[in-house]
């Protein structure tokens, strides 16, 4: 079971010492701690940026804690480094200076694999667009997939279901660039109208798109857009 210390957003003071506001402070009875009631003030931070840095720093260290904020945006709490001993610190420290050529070149070896199945991964959904929507002109299939496929963007190409190219998750990754491109949707939004009052205002016009391109018609899915606005 981890520790886990805490970032606090609001001034906070501990419940035992009363020392405050506190930078960082562990929960205990649902009751705010400083390090030094913990007994962690003698650990020093660690913030993520290198992997092998902080699990080198983990593994060597007998005592460590996580940190953790609030991000307001997402509404969820994330990682931002590790309280570990100063000394499994500076081994960890140590030991990577040993080795950073060579982690160096694995890194540049796994950027090239990575950048060769992205490469192969938006092919395929291009592909798997054009069998779902054969009246989809094959440019705006390519720039729905590269748009969708993005690593580390969060977005439906990345999903389990995108990656297994299942219909659905296609079919959602079309429909999103229709909305935004083939209907006044960006512009309802920026008039101030609610988001799910825009989707359903435009709902007609994707569903008449992704219709035609769906009958494999030679007209194109633009005009289609263009006539229903």
């Amino acid at each position: 079971m981890e520790l886990v210390v805490i970032e606090p957003l609001k001034r906070r003071h501990c419940a035992e010492c009363r020392q405050g506001p506190l930078p960082r402070h562990l929960l205990e009875f649902n009751a705010p701690v400083c390090l030094d009631c913990a007994d962690l003030a003698h650990l020093v931070y660690l913030p993520r940026g290198s992997a092998a840095l902080t699990r080198r720093a983990r593994e060597a260290s007998s005592l460590w804690a996580v940190v953790i904020r609030f991000n307001r945006r997402r509404k969820r709490y994330e990682r931002q480094g590790l309280l570990v001993e100063e000394a499994a610190l500076a081994r960890a420290e140590s030991a990577c200076l040993a080795d950073a050529d060579a982690r160096a070149r694995r890194r540049e070896r796994d950027a090239v694999r990575r950048t060769s199945e992205d490469v192969r991964f938006t092919a395929a959904l291009a592909a798997a667009i054009l069998r779902l929507f054969p009246g989809c002109p094959p440019a705006r299939a390519q720039d729905i997939a590269v748009h969708a496929s993005v690593r580390g963007s969060g977005r439906v190409g990345r999903t389990a279901a995108g990656r297994s190219l299942e219909e659905g998750a296609v079919t959602a990754a079309v429909r999103a660039s229709v909305r935004h491109l083939d209907t006044q949707y960006d512009a309802l939004l920026m008039a101030g109208v609610a988001r799910h009052e825009a989707r359903a205002g435009v709902a007609a016009v994707i569903d008449g798109v992704l219709a035609c391109w769906r009958s494999q018609t030679e007209r194109s899915g633009y005009e289609v857009g263009r006539e229903r606005r």
